[in-house]
């Protein structure tokens, strides 16, 4: 397994945690064909499961997963300088999304407006040896309503081991998941509730991601910042 999400209490974990298998989008309506998307049932999180999430020595804080809250105090004049504090000065806020209630993931091709399911990000443009050296991507939910971030737990450098003859000369890319996945592998997708005011900061450039509003009644805002940040910068949930 490649994810690793921070925690101290697995329970706690468990608890605003759920996992599916994938499957591969053939004609429905919204989303781009061959998109990777969560296949249901959800099934809970075990205390044993979520054990097996926790980092090891081994693991870089580049492709940590954390799930933290704002810190209490007064609020920043703008949504800009929120990251200012965090430990890296060329931090940078992305913009905000806003997600409709009750979608099965939230991130639309802006060309065409069909979704395009679990992808991997390419802000840094790193090329296969470099992609877990990619910036943390941050993420606050400005709610109203709850959301929740999905991750796949096989990473894109795994991914492109499998179905790239030339890895070492790839820019690993959403389609190389899709081709991971439709050509029969497997992956699990967790599925990790954030109610307003919570977030993550994860290593989006190397994790297959994206966002959801599945079975949530109110429409939710997210805002985006990237940054090279140490682990342990905002309290922790779990």
């Amino acid at each position: 397994m490649n994810l690793a999400i921070a925690h101290h209490d697995p329970a706690a974990l468990a608890d605003r945690c759920d996992v599916a298998g994938v499957r591969t989008a053939h004609g429905e309506a919204g989303y781009e064909d061959g998109a990777v998307l969560p296949d249901g049932p959800w099934q809970p999180l075990t205390v044993d499961l979520a054990q097996q999430l926790r980092p090891t020595a081994l693991t870089r804080d580049t492709t940590l997963v954390e799930l933290v809250r704002l810190p209490d105090g007064p609020t920043p004049a703008s949504l800009d300088a929120l990251a200012d504090p965090l430990g890296d000065p060329n931090a940078v806020h992305i913009g905000r999304a806003a997600s409709p209630a009750k979608a099965l993931t939230t991130t639309p091709n802006y060309q065409d407006g069909r979704r395009i399911g679990l992808h991997v990000d390419n802000w840094d443009k790193l090329a296969y040896h470099a992609k877990h050296l990619g910036r943390r991507r941050l993420c606050i939910n400005l709610g109203p309503g709850t959301r929740y971030i999905l991750l796949g737990d096989t990473d894109i450098q795994a991914i492109c081991r499998e179905v790239r003859p030339d890895v070492e000369n790839r820019y690993p890319h959403t389609d190389d998941l899709r081709t991971y996945i439709a050509g029969g592998h497997q992956m699990n997708v967790y599925r990790l509730r954030l109610e307003p005011g919570e977030g993550y900061i994860a290593p989006t450039e190397l994790l297959p991601h994206d966002g959801s509003t599945e079975d949530q009644a109110d429409s939710s805002t997210a805002a985006f910042w990237l940054g090279h940040w140490p682990r342990g910068v905002l309290t922790t949930l779990v």
